[in-house]
């Protein structure tokens, strides 16, 4: 059961029409996609038949919910998302389990975000319950594209843009939700790769009172050259800082791969801290991190494990460079929706690389024994492994 109650209601809307599932109007595709074989999919680059579409004005409210065969969008030039990068979105995922169930990780947490993110730029509000049994139709209409092989599933991108034709700044009067789906392969295809960050002094990416806590498509459009740049020099992620202690902010790595960037991901050190004690640490949600879904269902799961002291507070540069001198790091990751979590092996900071480790008892590993658990944990549960109430089983 999604359990949704939409509070504040979009200064324009008045009382016009809601977003309602009830509404939805389905038009099936009469000519099919080929679809690629499992070992040729690429993140992003392959679309399902079909995608979901819901239009909204002040003056009308929401229109009916459509799924209709993908296509292009014809919009006006002078659209405010053109302008002035009004536009937010989601990252989630349909998975099937061995018997063929189609299940959602957590699509609570996502359309929880998405409002919020909405809010932040002051697109419309909408009934939260009601998009995502919008959006379980569209993955049940398109649910051959969900690869059955376990480590694959249907990424599903639900954004929000605004669609009023003019140059004026301010809250749109027209907007659209729209989703669209494209089966993806496991992050790590043939077993983890540990990578290395370049913590970056020249760039910033979220700051208090910024939008570092939603998910909008201007945070990540920042971020393009500095990404590329480090890449250059061999560094696979860039470990974002800000303030003259060089905090890490919104424990924020961006993910970079064959040419592409596939998303971001939060921050994680497992570390003895300065008391000697064993411990899991994250920077906190300041309003300068994205609130990650994965982030939030690691910090639950060592919480119940209770085999450690597991804190949400804030990481300095410093911090880190004196623990991995000291010989108190234990291992490092990042965590997303692309890789659940993705092992560190080094830390580039003003010319001197921190060398970070992985598994002692395996010196070919490219995982410490956490990163592994939490990896194989979450995706049991996503794939319906192991029983548990994240896992959503869609009928």
């Amino acid at each position: 059961m999604h359990r949704f109650r939409t509070i504040l209601r979009y200064s324009h809307s008045g009382a016009n029409s809601e977003l309602s599932a009830s509404a939805l109007k389905v038009i099936t595709t009469t000519a099919p996609k080929t679809m690629l074989p499992n070992n040729k999919l690429v993140f992003g680059q392959t679309f399902s038949d079909h995608m979901l579409t819901v239009n909204w004005s002040a003056n009308e409210g929401w229109a009916k919910p459509v799924i209709s065969p993908y296509a292009n969008f014809s919009l006006d030039p002078a659209c405010t998302v053109f302008h002035y990068g009004v536009e937010c979105f989601e990252g989630m995922k349909a998975y099937k389990d061995k018997n063929g169930k189609i299940r959602l990780f957590r699509p609570d947490m996502n359309m929880n975000r998405f409002y919020k993110s909405c809010q932040r730029l002051m697109l419309p509000s909408f009934n939260r319950d009601e998009l995502l049994k919008c959006i379980e139709e569209f993955v049940k209409i398109d649910s051959r594209w969900i690869p059955s092989e376990r480590g694959y599933s249907l990424y599903l991108r639900p954004t929000a843009i605004a669609t009023q034709a003019s140059l004026g700044v301010g809250a749109s009067s027209k907007a659209m939700i729209f989703v669209i789906a494209s089966p993806v392969g496991p992050y790590y295809k043939t077993g983890f790769s540990a990578v290395s960050l370049y913590a970056s002094t020249k760039y910033v990416r979220a700051w208090p009172g910024g939008t570092g806590d939603s998910k909008l498509g201007a945070n990540y459009a920042s971020g393009i050259r500095p990404q590329l740049e480090v890449a250059k020099d061999g560094h696979q992620q860039i470990l974002w800082l800000f303030g003259d202690k060089f905090n890490v902010t919104e424990g924020i790595l961006s993910v970079i791969c064959v040419n592409s960037i596939v998303g971001t991901m939060n921050f994680f050190m497992l570390w003895k801290n300065e008391n000697g004690e064993k411990e899991l640490r994250t920077p906190p949600l300041d309003g300068t991190i994205l609130p990650g879904v994965t982030r939030d269902s690691i910090l639950s799961l060592t919480k119940e494990w209770n085999e450690f002291k597991v804190v949400e507070k804030p990481i300095t540069v410093d911090e880190i460079t004196q623990a991995v001198k000291e010989n108190r790091v234990i291992e490092m990751f990042g965590a997303g929706t692309a890789a659940i979590v993705s092992p560190i092996k080094n830390i580039h900071f003003q010319g001197v690389d921190y060398k970070i480790p992985l598994d002692p008892s395996q010196p070919d590993s490219q995982a410490g024994p956490l990163t592994k658990r939490l990896a194989d944990t979450i995706m049991g549960i996503q794939y319906g492994e192991i029983p548990h109430k994240w896992s959503v089983v869609i009928n």
